[in-house]
């Protein structure tokens, strides 16, 4: 039998050490960038089991994975989610568990989920103007959402980030506002250029995009941003700046206008067990198939991600064109 690798290197001799795992399709939001608002979520027989989630986990973490970011939907709907959450934590050889969340349960969780074991929170804030959250998330409560923020600065997570998309039309005008919301707690905030993936209507693509160049420009104009940190320097594909001389970075994530998948070191893994080799592509693998043949054991897991990430694409190519050019959503694509 083939040896077993112990560390994930792609076809470009990238490492691979970072897995984003969804625990589900389902959200509480609609955000107007990431699905429609008459969404048809997974049927049960589909979506991996919280202990097919756990198997998975610790397959990854034996081939030299050292952060997995649990995302959806929204993570924290999912029954049981902690009883995951501490399973995963405990891993052995995992240096980093995350989580990204729409906020809407952190108020309640955001103490037990660092419990847990959960040391660092991406959370998305695209407004501060309630009518504004309202329109832009569909559902969301932008006070539930805050007290959320708050409840996780309370809880002492050793990092959390505040992630906003800007559209053009919808809330640039709020760019300034949401770096004073995250400077006035000491945490981080990362703006995010739209990605193409979903097909949408409630806004034009090409015609919404701000550019991580724009932003920076309007960020300038009351804030000294240094030290800016390329991709892949951090943890992820963020472009950090220090704010001034406060605790709080700010960061860029920009597929569009400044490519980082060079150095990509990371595959997501979507709640039907679907490993996605990249964001922007359909290259997949299926894990579920794998993790119910009669007879599994983990091996037979672990090779067929290192015989999928051996198939990962140099990169994506993202443009603005009328049409999407993947098509499933991102609350599908996890995270």
């Amino acid at each position: 039998m083939e040896a077993m690798p112990e560390q994930l290197i792609d076809p470009f001799r990238r490492r691979v050490d970072y897995v984003r795992l969804s625990l589900t399709d389902r959200c509480d939001f609609r955000c107007v960038y990431c699905m429609a608002e008459d969404m048809t979520f997974l049927p049960k027989r589909q979506v991996l089991s919280l202990e097919e989630l756990q198997e998975i986990a610790a397959a990854f973490t034996e081939l030299g994975v050292r952060k997995i970011r649990l995302t959806g939907g929204e993570p924290l709907i999912r029954p049981n989610v902690l009883s995951l959450v501490r399973g995963v934590g405990e891993l052995p050889g995992l240096d980093v568990l995350a989580m990204t969340t729409n906020g809407s349960q952190l108020q309640r969780l955001a103490a037990p989920l660092r419990d847990s074991g959960v040391s660092r929170l991406n959370i998305s804030l695209d407004s501060l103007n309630p009518r504004k959250f309202r329109h832009l998330t569909r559902y969301g409560n932008l006070d539930q959402v805050i007290a959320g923020i708050d409840a996780a600065v309370a809880a002492g997570f050793e990092r959390i980030r505040l992630n906003a998309v800007i559209l053009r039309g919808r809330n640039e005008d709020e760019v300034l506002d949401l770096v004073e919301f995250a400077s006035q707690r000491g945490i981080d905030i990362a703006f995010i250029e739209e990605m193409p993936l979903g097909r949408i209507v409630e806004h034009d693509r090409r015609l919404s995009f701000c550019s991580s160049a724009e932003l920076r420009e309007i960020i300038s104009q009351r804030y000294s941003l240094q030290s800016g940190t390329a991709p892949g320097v951090t943890d992820g594909p963020a472009r950090f700046y220090q704010l001034g001389d406060s605790a709080t970075r700010v960061g860029f994530i920009s597929p569009h206008s400044e490519n980082f998948c060079h150095l990509c070191n990371r595959v997501r893994v979507t709640v039907e067990g679907r490993l996605l080799l990249c964001l922007g592509n359909e290259h997949s693998a299926d894990l579920r198939e794998v993790l119910r043949r009669p007879g599994y054991d983990r091996d037979q897991l672990k090779m067929a991600i290192v015989n999928a990430v051996a198939r990962k694409p140099e990169r994506h190519y993202f443009d603005h064109g009328p049409e999407p050019q993947v098509l499933r959503f991102m609350n599908t694509t996890g995270g």
